[in-house]
């Protein structure tokens, strides 16, 4: 119950922000901004009809997670040349690239990545919300394909960069916000590699263990809860989440470092990086609905453990 209510209360928090950004707005936009807005959203469209095409065709339906580390790098850099390369601008884009390129090798050695691009190994929720009662008709799951998974997610990716563009036309010379937005973005990117690495390095030796042992029942402790503990990981649920989330949050500091937000913190592009926490509170649950099911011992993780507060260590039951 509790868990519940903290999620009610956390999504009417960032609904209502999301609505005082849409009712404060921000400067309109100017005819550059606007020419830019528009080569944007000619690549988004083009990236939609790509990720549902080749995701029918192929049923592979992780077309939109290889290009979720891609397309940000090209809108920002767009963003910058299209606006001079100044240098909060060239700022922005570059944190979004180192972000872009970690997280591209990550999702590579994944097996993600095929030159066949269309190809390689598709993200195993999928095949798991497929089996849901509501996607049991193949029409119900390709109209889930087209505006959730190719449509929605498209335009999301591009709604986290739009703060760059809010920040084009300023004249604001770089001061302490903007040295706080950078690093702020790189404590938080670096919260998320760490996360990822530990994750990776369980995983791998957790395939050896079992691969030794015979079952994960017999593989030893940590391999067999089934789930990572160790790093970040034994203190909080989504470490590698919060670092995403945080990430893109801390880059909308240069909306406010640029003097284009209303009430000094309001501006329509803040609701990118806003939907972005909604969409990994439903993908967290997810998650942890699948581990639950999965493994033990899960359910003692989630009691023991907060998912983003680093407050209390797992315990695991011997």
């Amino acid at each position: 119950m509790r868990k519940k209510a903290c999620t009610v209360i956390a999504a009417a928090l960032i609904l209502t922000l999301a609505a005082l950004s849409v009712i404060f707005g921000g400067p309109k936009l100017t005819e550059n901004q606007f020419s830019t807005l528009k080569i944007l959203a000619i690549v988004c469209g083009c990236s939609v009809a790509y990720c549902f095409v080749a995701g029918q065709i192929t049923q592979n339906f992780s077309q939109m997670d290889k290009l979720w580390s891609i397309l940000p790098v090209a809108y920002v850099w767009i963003i910058a040349a299209r606006g001079g390369m100044k240098a909060r601008l060239v700022m922005y884009a570059a944190l979004v690239t180192v972000w872009g390129i970690r997280l591209t090798v990550n999702f590579a050695r994944k097996g993600a990545y095929s030159i066949k691009f269309w190809e390689g190994n598709e993200d195993y929720r999928w095949s798991i919300v497929r089996k849901a009662p509501a996607f049991r008709s193949d029409f119900a799951w390709t109209l889930f394909n087209l505006l959730f998974i190719s449509l929605y997610q498209n335009v999301l990716v591009l709604a986290i960069c739009l703060p760059s563009l809010a920040c084009m036309e300023s004249a604001a010379i770089l001061g302490i916000f903007d040295l706080i937005a950078a690093l702020a973005s790189l404590a938080f990117l670096a919260l998320e590699t760490v996360a990822d690495e530990y994750q990776w390095r369980f995983h791998q030796k957790k395939k050896r263990a079992v691969g030794e042992s015979g079952s994960l029942d017999r593989a030893p402790m940590p391999y067999s809860l089934g789930f990572n503990t160790s790093g970040p990981w034994g203190y909080m649920r989504h470490p590698n989440y919060l670092g995403e989330q945080g990430f893109w949050l801390c880059l909308y500091i240069f909306v406010i470092a640029a003097g284009v937000a209303e009430k000094g913190i309001f501006n329509l592009m803040f609701i990118g990086p806003l939907f972005l926490v909604l969409l990994f509170m439903g993908s967290s649950a997810l998650g942890e609905k699948i581990s639950s099911g999965k493994y033990p011992q899960y359910g003692n993780y989630v009691k023991q453990v907060f998912k983003y507060l680093p407050l209390r260590r797992f315990a695991p039951n011997r």
